[in-house]
């Protein structure tokens, strides 16, 4: 009888599967056109899944060698069923196969089950809760019908009644992992996770050591081009499979500022609400952690209705998308590779570029950047006015320079001034030919872009790189992360391209090159914050430790660090945007500063530098990279100087 029932039951099985399958391309094929090389994108799949994802997903150990044996065993597992039961490719090698394979997937169902007995708050319950009994009964029905292949079990073992049961317990299993991956369950990630890796929006994320961060830019001279996404369908096709790849692990959860501080924002709630537009329907049936402050059930939407609406009833709330930081530890932790950030801006865009509806000082200071090219407003003839002592060379002077010194809107800030007159001692000590640009530097567009003004943000850059394009360098170097990161990686696709270093990056550069010397470190404990522009963002983690241990500091580091590190709070617009939270982010920050017991936190961002001492009673005293290095500067190289313009002693310009 098992005979007979077991082809009809797992190809019907694969027949709903696939018009499963078909239904959910349907779906995501809403989305606007994105084009991907089919066939490119399906070869590069095994190696994405096997490498780049499962780098993400071994970084906890136990739940990685839980993955390998439940996802490996189920593939096999499945693959060899068909051939076996389905085909009737039964002999004892195969059969001998799909026993070790089912009892592998077996064994790693109940670390799931072990895992789903007190869960931890960041993973989704609700349908996620019966996943661990499907997983055991698909492994343990294939296991149980495979035995009388391998001769283990006599042919008709059992009763008509004990057949049946075992029928029913595959359903069971079957109808969970082949008809839940394409019509929606706990599994449908396995199936929209697969291509999603195959048809990646950034590709070129994919490979050891490869990095994409910067953002895509808008075609402002296609008057068809939407300006952000309005609706779900103004989503492109993949990023909507990216949505519906989300396992809802909660890692972006645990892992996102804003949730902890209590802001309205939860990284996997709003993926979430982006499959429910695309679906229609509301997040009633959502069974993870809400938005901080906001009840389930309050959101619903549809495919080609608004997701943000300015009354009634919308996906998502303004404010959720203004709470972001844009720090990537989200999409850093997903071991899925959605990009949250990407929509995020997305969506920002069309509020911004089609409402005006950014909020607080949003709208002051993309005004001010219009009419001033910088976010504070100053007087753009004043940029200079900080280093009226320090003769810098400038570029429309000299022409040409091995480094071009990008000072970024930090001018305007008594605090960053110290830094910025620390590295032009630095570099004046170890003899580097630099100039800056002075007054006819504007600001990156950092803040524009990511406050979703992508006009402004282009208008900017375009002028940056005219101005650019006028002079000869070798690099460009930059104590401001986010200046870093926008000159790095997202001018070249406006046609700026460049090699741009981060301060520590070049100093680092400098002492290995012997051309700076320092003094022996006679402070007390030292940590380092990690910025994100610097780290998540660009990959730099060891630079900024490599230079405090040339000062003969031993960093104590942070629980979260490195690509862990908690955000500042200071970045994609949030001091200005200012949504409120049940406590502030770079309060939590100073906490996991205090528990070091360190009385110095380094940082090499000027935003970190205001967030970080903007804390009332902070346990440390927070200083630039480029300060430490600054005052443990001990001799001056014989080749000291810039060629360009006279120049004072180090002495003469001491912060």
């Amino acid at each position: 009888m098992l005979d007979t029932l077991l082809p009809i039951l797992i190809f019907s099985a694969l027949a709903l599967a696939v018009i499963g399958a078909v239904r959910r391309v349907r779906l995501w094929r809403q989305g606007r056109p994105s084009p991907v090389p089919i066939l490119q994108g399906l070869a590069a799949m095994p190696r994405r899944y096997l490498v780049d994802l499962h780098h993400v997903v071994a970084r906890d150990k136990v739940m990685s060698n839980t993955h390998v044996a439940t996802a490996g065993g189920f593939v096999a597992a499945a693959v060899l069923m068909i051939l076996v039961h389905g085909l009737g490719f039964a002999n004892p090698m195969l059969g001998g196969l799909l026993l070790a394979a089912s009892a592998l997937m077996f064994v790693g169902s109940l670390f799931v089950a072990k895992r789903r007995r007190n869960p931890p708050a960041r993973l989704s319950k609700g349908p996620w809760m019966r996943l661990p009994k499907s997983l055991m009964a698909f492994s343990l029905s294939v296991f149980l019908i495979t035995l009388p292949t391998v001769g283990v079990l006599p042919e008709g073992t059992g009763s008509v009644i004990l057949a049946l049961a075992l029928v029913a317990v595959l359903t069971w299993g079957l109808g969970e992992m082949f008809f839940g991956m394409t019509w929606g369950g706990p599994m449908k990630h396995a199936f929209a996770g697969a291509l999603h890796l195959a048809f990646h929006r950034r590709p070129e994320r994919f490979g050891e050591g490869n990095r994409s961060t910067g953002l895509k830019a808008l075609n402002l001279d296609d008057p068809k081009a939407p300006l952000g996404v309005e609706t779900p369908s103004d989503f492109t096709w993949n990023q909507l499979l990216g949505f519906d790849a989300c396992v809802q692990c909660g890692r972006c959860e645990a892992a996102c500022p804003a949730f902890a501080a209590g802001q309205p924002l939860n990284p996997k709630k709003l993926i979430q609400d982006m499959v429910v537009g695309m679906a229609g329907g509301s997040d009633a049936n959502y069974a993870g952690s809400p938005y901080p402050d906001k009840p389930i059930g309050e959101h619903a939407g549809s495919p080609h209705g608004p997701i943000v609406a300015r009354e009634g009833t919308a996906l998502v709330d303004a404010e959720t998308l203004w709470s972001c930081t844009t720090c990537r530890a989200c999409v850093e932790e997903c071991p899925m590779m959605i990009e949250h950030v990407d929509a995020i801006v997305d969506m920002r865009r069309f509020l911004t570029l089609e409402h005006g509806n950014t909020p607080n000082k949003g709208a002051e200071v993309l005004d001010n950047l219009i009419a001033t090219d910088n976010p504070g407003g100053f007087d753009p003839g004043s940029r200079m006015h900080w280093a009226a002592d320090l003769n810098l060379p400038l570029m429309r002077e000299v022409g040409q320079v091995d480094v071009l010194l990008w000072l970024g809107d930090g001018v305007f800030d008594m605090r960053n001034q110290r830094t910025l007159r620390a590295l032009v001692k630095v570099l004046r000590a170890a003899g580097v030919d630099f100039a800056v640009l002075g007054n006819e530097e504007r600001d990156s567009g950092d803040v524009a872009r990511r406050l979703g003004d992508e006009a402004t943000f282009q208008s900017l850059a375009r002028r940056n790189i005219a101005t650019l394009s006028q002079y000869r360098f070798q690099c460009i170097v930059t104590c401001d992360p986010h200046s870093f990161h926008v000159l790095g990686n997202e001018y070249g696709e406006l046609g700026g391209k460049y090699e741009v270093r981060h301060h520590s990056t070049y100093i680092a550069e400098l002492y290995e090159a012997g051309r700076l010397h320092f003094a022996p470190w006679k402070g007390g404990k030292v940590t380092y914050h990690d910025p994100c522009y610097l780290g998540r963002y660009n990959g730099e983690y060891e630079a900024p430790r490599n230079v405090l241990r040339a000062l003969g500091i031993e960093v104590s580091e942070m629980a979260r660090s490195g690509y862990r590190s908690r955000c500042c709070g200071g970045g994609g617009g949030a001091p200005i945007t200012d949504i409120p939270g049940k406590q502030r982010i770079p309060d939590m920050r100073m906490n996991n500063v205090r528990e070091t017991g360190a009385e110095l936190v380094a940082v090499g961002c000027p935003q970190c530098t205001a967030m970080l001492e903007g804390v009332v009673d902070g346990p440390a005293e927070v200083r630039d990279i480029a300060e430490l290095v600054a005052d443990a500067l001990v001799e001056r190289s014989a080749a000291s100087g810039n060629s360009r313009a006279a120049q004072p002693s180090v002495e003469e310009v001491t912060p």
